[in-house]
């Protein structure tokens, strides 16, 4: 097993287009590390840079202790599994899952047992004489991990390997990736653009952005402390709020505003919501007093609760109930407020309708804020 260090690696295109740019990163031996972001940010690039197949412009890329940026993919000791899957249709699994081997010279028995040990852990031993024609989608997609797990590599690439899959199978396979990893204790480095997959199975998750690095953390740190307004954009579904609030002085304590006196646009209402003490602690608020931030907060931290409305001594606002998505577990309220729009995940039991005029109070101690030009966070 092997720990992979990329050090200052930029990819660089004819024409001047920077794919990567200054990518700094150690990723620990048997760690499962995702690469998260939107298409084109050079997540899949970095991917083929660690494997091999894109050659590196520029920086140091280590596996274990050896250099590789000269050395041939097949001489790296990875194995990457790509999205498409990449079987020979004219043989069977079994014979796809040992090619590799094959190729390398690897004694018969030896094949037979790497062969037979894999198809065990996938679960597939008994589609070992079908050819891929004859196989489902998850099928398909275990014989490309089979074929990837008995090669016994030091280091796993996997390029989206779940988006030809249905949502069903696709929250299945997560779960089966993230058993195999932890029985293989090898180190995974995953490429995904769904969110969801990053953070039910990453140990860390990168998120990138135009080719460089935003944020390196646990799924829940990344989620409960983003660093700017991207990733608090990117993690997290359905997507945090952003209102642009205006930091104000209110009975000694500050506070963020919203809203307008224009009675001709909107209700004519401004609303206050006095900021705690955790979010001031280092002063960034107070030195934009009279200034623009923007104020982010997560759906499931707005509250219709009649109750927890009652309690509240700040933070309740007017909205107008625009759409309503009833998803089972919970409901999704599409909410305007002086003309910002925000959505808030509540129970089931809501009774809120498209057209309701309500109150939704919301959970303080939980707001984000971000400065408005930077859009870096001013409270983490």
């Amino acid at each position: 097993m092997a720990s992979v260090t990329l050090k200052n690696i930029y990819k660089k295109y004819a024409g001047g287009v920077i794919a990567v740019s200054d990518f700094n990163l150690e990723i620990k031996d048997e760690e499962f590390l995702i690469l998260v972001g939107p298409s084109g940010c050079g997540k899949s690039t970095t991917l083929r840079m660690i494997a091999g197949l894109e050659e590196i412009s520029d920086g140091e890329l280590w596996i274990g202790d050896r250099l590789v940026n000269d050395i041939a993919p097949k001489d790296r000791d990875i194995a990457m599994v790509f999205q498409n899957y990449a079987l020979y249709p004219h043989m069977t699994v079994f014979d796809n899952m040992a090619f590799g081997l094959k190729l390398r010279k690897t004694p018969k028995d030896e094949i037979k047992r790497r062969v037979d040990e894999a198809s065990r852990i996938l679960g597939i031993e008994h589609l070992l004489d079908r050819k891929p024609r004859a196989l489902s989608g998850g099928q398909r997609q275990r014989v490309a991990l089979g074929r990837a797990i008995v090669r016994e590599p030091q280091v796993f690439l996997l390029d989206e390997p779940l988006s030809n899959l249905d949502a069903k199978l696709r929250a299945q396979m997560r779960t089966e990736l993230s058993k195999i990893h932890q029985r293989l204790k090898t180190t995974f480095i995953y490429v995904t653009h769904d969110q969801t997959e990053a953070m039910t199975m990453g140990d860390r998750i990168v998120v990138m952005k135009d080719g460089l690095i935003q944020q390196v953390d646990t799924p829940q740190h990344l989620y409960d402390l983003p660093c700017n307004m991207f990733v608090a954009g990117f993690i997290g579904s359905p997507q945090m709020n952003f209102i642009e609030t205006k930091v104000i002085e209110k009975d000694g304590q500050l506070a963020l505003e919203y809203g307008s006196e224009d009675t001709k646009t909107t209700n004519g209402k401004k609303f206050q919501i006095i900021l705690p003490e955790s979010k001031l602690a280092d002063g960034k608020i107070r030195e934009r007093l009279g200034k623009e931030v923007i104020m982010g907060i997560r759906p499931e931290c707005l509250k219709d609760d009649a109750e927890y409305i009652a309690k509240a001594t700040n933070g309740v606002v007017d909205c107008k109930v625009e759409v309503t998505e009833q998803m089972g577990s919970e409901t999704y309220l599409f909410l305007n407020s002086e003309g910002y729009n925000f959505t808030a995940k509540v129970p089931p039991s809501s009774k809120a309708r498209p057209g309701d005029e309500i109150q939704i109070a919301f959970d303080v101690n939980r707001i984000h804020i971000f400065d408005k030009d930077t859009e870096e966070t001013l409270t983490n």
